[in-house]
C-alpha cells in the first residue's frame, strides 16, 4: 500500500513538474515567436515562477528519493533470497528453476532500483542546469559585473563561471566530434543532460535550440579536458560552477553560445 501511494505521489509529483516546465495549461512558450512587451511586474513573476518550479522539483525528489528506499530493500532481499537458494541448491536442497527464479526477481528488483536512481538524477540535472544559466543571464550583479563578451575568441573567468566566446560558428551537428573525443578519452558516452530546446528552456523563454548541456563538473579532470578540448578547436562554451541551494546540484558545461532570451516567461493560471 504504501509502495502504490508512493507511486501515485511520483506521478503526481513529475505531471506538476512537467506542467511547471512546459508553461502551464493554459500557454505554451514558442520559441522565436514574437512576444508582448515585458510587464512592470516581470522580476516579481521571476521570483514566482522560480519558485513554483523549485517546489514541483523538491516535491518529485522526494518522492523518487522514497521509492529508491523501498526498490533498495527490495534489492536486498532479493539478493540474499538468492544467495540463499543458490546454497540450497549446492547441498541439493534446492532445484535449478528455484535459483532462476531467484535470479529473475534481484533482477527486476535491481532494474527498478537503477531507473529510479535514473529518474532522480536526471530530473535533477534539468532543472539544475536551466536555473543556473537562468540566474547568471538574470542576475549579473550577483556573479560579477564584468559579463564576458560574446565576441569570437572572448574568454572570462569568474567564481561562477568561465565562459569562452569561440575561434567559429559553431551548431549541433558538429557535436558528433566532440561526443567521439570524449568517448576515446574516457571510455565513456559524453554524458549529455540537455541536448537542444527542452521544455524547461521553453518555460524560461530561453533560446537552448543550437545547445547541449554536459553533466560534468568543469573542475572535475573530465571536465577540464573537455573545455580543453573546446577551447582548442574554437567552440564556445560556458561553464557553470556552483548549484541551486536546496534544489539540486548544477555545475554543468553548456557547449554553445550563451543561451538568450527569446520571450518572457510564461506564467501558470
Amino acid at each position: 500500500m504504501k509502495r502504490k501511494m508512493l507511486q501515485l505521489r511520483l506521478m503526481l509529483a513529475s505531471t506538476w513538474l512537467v506542467v511547471a516546465f512546459a508553461g502551464g495549461l493554459n500557454a505554451q512558450a514558442q520559441p522565436g515567436a514574437a512576444q508582448p512587451a515585458p510587464p512592470a511586474n516581470s522580476q516579481s513573476e521571476q521570483a514566482r515562477l522560480r519558485e513554483q518550479l523549485t517546489q514541483a522539483s523538491r516535491e518529485y525528489k522526494s518522492s523518487v528519493e522514497q521509492l529508491i528506499t523501498i526498490y533498495e530493500s527490495d534489492a536486498k532481499k532479493t539478493q540474499e533470497r538468492l544467495a540463499q537458494v543458490t546454497e540450497l541448491r549446492d547441498q541439493g536442497l534446492a532445484k535449478r528453476q528455484d535459483v532462476e527464479m531467484a535470479a529473475e526477481a534481484f533482477k527486476v528488483a535491481s532494474l527498478k532500483l537503477l531507473e529510479a536512481q535514473s529518474q532522480l538524477k536526471a530530473g535533477d540535472a534539468e532543472v539544475a542546469e536551466t536555473l543556473v544559466e537562468a540566474n547568471v543571464e538574470d542576475a549579473p550583479a550577483k556573479v560579477n559585473s564584468n559579463r564576458s563578451p560574446r565576441a569570437s575568441g572572448g574568454f572570462v573567468r569568474n567564481t561562477a563561471y568561465v565562459r569562452y566566446g569561440g575561434g567559429h560558428p559553431w551548431s549541433l551537428s558538429e557535436a558528433g566530434t566532440i561526443k567521439q573525443f570524449f568517448a576515446l578519452r574516457f571510455g565513456r558516452a559524453l554524458p549529455i543532460h540537455v541536448f537542444g530546446q527542452s521544455p524547461l528552456h521553453d518555460r524560461w523563454g530561453y533560446d537552448h535550440r543550437n545547445a547541449m548541456d554536459i553533466g560534468l563538473n568543469p573542475d572535475s579532470v573530465e571536465g577540464q579536458a573537455l573545455m580543453d578540448y573546446l577551447r582548442a578547436n574554437g567552440v564556445p562554451f560556458t561553464a557553470f560552477h556552483y548549484a541551486i541551494p536546496g534544489v539540486a546540484t548544477g555545475p554543468h558545461i553548456h557547449v554553445g553560445l550563451p543561451s538568450h532570451r527569446i520571450a518572457l516567461p510564461i506564467a501558470g493560471r
